[in-house]
């Protein structure tokens, strides 16, 4: 049974079973209490047992209850920290375990923001707005070397240099201008670099120019979705040396990373974007943000850091 405190009548009727020389345990029991929770009853509110009046009791609980108002833990560091941190595109979670760990659950944060309660943000920083998005569909292709036929190890992201492609599109039929689309699958690095248009060509430059940056053996395979733009998976084979794993037709969840990350992304641009307008310094930048948060499923480490420590330990 939930616990609930003691009524007018039942001090009333202590009062008058102690009067009787009825026990603590006797009159728990002609209550419906546990015996502890009379003793406390008299101790606190009578001293004892002969001085026990219900009435005074009462009047004494009272006072008790209206000096109990909780504190919370709204304070103004607390805000201007969480205020900080959602302005840098940071989820509640994040905050939760990182910038306010042990002060506030994330849920707490949720809570607030949908009240209203935090100043100069609202659920629309986050990421999903408040609401959860429908995610679309792409075109199927039939060529290149089927995900079945990939190492297992890539799946378990023990190893580090397996990527996961993708393209992000503008508003279609409006603009030409797309982004090429990378993540590392164990640090869960994100990069993304501009093309002029969705073709197999603008791929094959995009994919070549982020394997010569990195160092050697930072990128080993890669996995990828049927879009045509990536009809260059033969070409990079011959010149690279990387093959390129297709996944399965509406399977989006075998490169789950990358379609995750290309929904962060979309926050700083949205479908009817013209992303040919977009600069280089411009995307780099909300790369960094997106690439300096705090991870669940990395420790709480930012994937800039899990990806530095690894291409420091390359062999």
């Amino acid at each position: 049974m939930s616990y609930h405190h003691l009524t007018t009548f039942e001090r009333g009727r202590i009062q008058e079973l102690l009067a009787q020389g009825y026990s603590n345990r006797r009159i728990a029991k002609r209550l419906g209490r546990h015996h502890s929770c009379i003793d406390r009853e008299v101790r606190r509110n009578g001293g004892c047992y002969q001085n026990y009046d219900g009435e005074v009791a009462q009047q004494m609980y009272q006072v008790r209850r209206n000096r109990a108002k909780p504190k919370g833990k709204y304070t103004p560091t607390l805000i201007e920290t969480i205020t900080d941190c959602l302005q840098r595109t940071w989820s509640p979670e994040q905050i939760a375990h990182t910038a306010t760990i042990g002060q506030i659950s994330f849920k707490t944060i949720y809570r607030w923001l949908y009240a209203g309660i935090l100043p100069r943000v609202t659920v629309n920083n986050l990421r999903h707005k408040g609401k959860r998005r429908k995610a679309d569909r792409r075109s199927t292709f039939s060529m290149g070397v089927s995900i079945s036929r990939r190492p297992s190890i890539v799946k378990t992201r023990e190893t580090f240099g397996h990527w996961e492609l993708d393209s992000v599109v503008s508003s279609r039929g409006q603009s030409k201008g797309c982004f090429a689309t990378f993540v590392e699958r164990k640090s869960r690095l994100y990069t993304a670099l501009k093309m002029p248009n969705r073709t197999a060509e603008s791929m094959s430059k995009a994919i070549t120019q982020l394997y010569q940056t990195l160092p050697q053996g930072a990128f080993k395979t890669g996995t990828t979705d049927r879009g045509k733009e990536f009809a260059c998976a033969t070409q990079m084979q011959e010149q690279l040396g990387l093959t390129l794993y297709f996944a399965d037709a509406y399977s989006s969840w075998q490169r789950g990373s990358n379609e995750n990350a290309n929904g962060l992304l979309r926050e700083f641009y949205p479908k009817k974007t013209d992303l040919a307008l977009v600069s280089q310094k411009e995307l780099t930048h909300n790369l960094f943000l997106m690439n300096s948060r705090p991870r669940k499923c990395l420790g709480w480490k930012s994937p800039i850091q899990v990806f530095l420590h690894e291409v420091a330990h390359l062999t």
